[in-house]
């Protein structure tokens, strides 16, 4: 069995006690990172497991070679990323359809996760919603990236780092309007903190405040009670 293994976004005891049993008594870990991944197990007083497969970025088909050779030996696999949920906005889908397609099972351990912790956070709609991961870097891709949601009504979420997220608010504001949004730093940390209001709002909130950290970014659907009203401009003839 591959097991997919929801891990904390941040504060060390969002972790259920399914996901750290899985963890514990998995026969090999597949993670991103052994240094981040010891810390929590270390923090659980987990069993650190006997075989360890670094599953990645840009290292993907070795990795799952090597996790596909586990299960056709008859082990159990957990997979786990960094933090939150593995597969989304990470290289851990490839492993899940190479283990489909090769006839085995895959279960997902339920957990933390930065996508729902935003929008739930953010204050806006939550009825539907459209994740869109990190927005491409290049002007012009970027103004794209937003127009082809533009006039949806689903509220849009993205991860972004922090040297590029002022220029991306600000393209959402020329693109979008001046919508209401959230953006979410270091959610569930020590220095957790949300900067919420219209896109111009939020910008002027960035120039003052030093921005490190993993952050994911909230904006509010294509209707109008989530837009900035328009100034009234009609006066009256005398």
């Amino acid at each position: 069995m591959l097991y997919l293994v929801a891990t904390p976004i941040g504060n060390m005891g969002d972790i259920s006690a399914r996901a750290l049993e899985i963890l514990g008594g998995a026969g090999a870990l597949a993670c991103e990172d052994t240094r981040r991944t010891r810390i929590l197990f270390s923090h659980h007083e987990l069993r650190w497991p006997p075989r360890v497969i670094s599953y990645r970025e840009h290292a993907e088909m070795s990795g799952g070679r090597k996790i596909l050779a586990e299960l056709e030996a008859g082990g159990d696999v957990a997979l786990c990323s960094d933090g939150g949920m593995p597969s989304i906005s990470d290289p851990g889908y490839r492993i899940v359809n190479m283990a489909l397609e090769a006839g085995f099972e895959v279960s997902v351990i339920p957990g933390a996760s930065a996508v729902e912790s935003a929008i739930a956070v953010s204050g806006l709609s939550t009825s539907s919603y459209v994740f869109k991961g990190f927005p491409p870097r290049k002007g012009g891709p970027l103004k794209r990236f937003f127009a082809d949601d533009g006039e949806s009504e689903h509220t849009m979420v993205l991860f972004e780092s922090p040297h590029r997220i002022k220029k991306t608010i600000a393209c959402a504001l020329e693109v979008l309007g001046d919508r209401k949004c959230a953006v979410c730093f270091e959610l569930t940390k020590l220095y957790e903190r949300v900067h919420r209001g219209y896109l111009t709002d939020v910008i002027a909130a960035l120039e003052k405040d030093p921005i490190k950290g993993e952050i994911t970014a909230v904006i509010a659907g294509n209707n109008p009670k989530f837009a900035r009203p328009m100034p009234d401009v009609t006066t009256s003839t005398p």
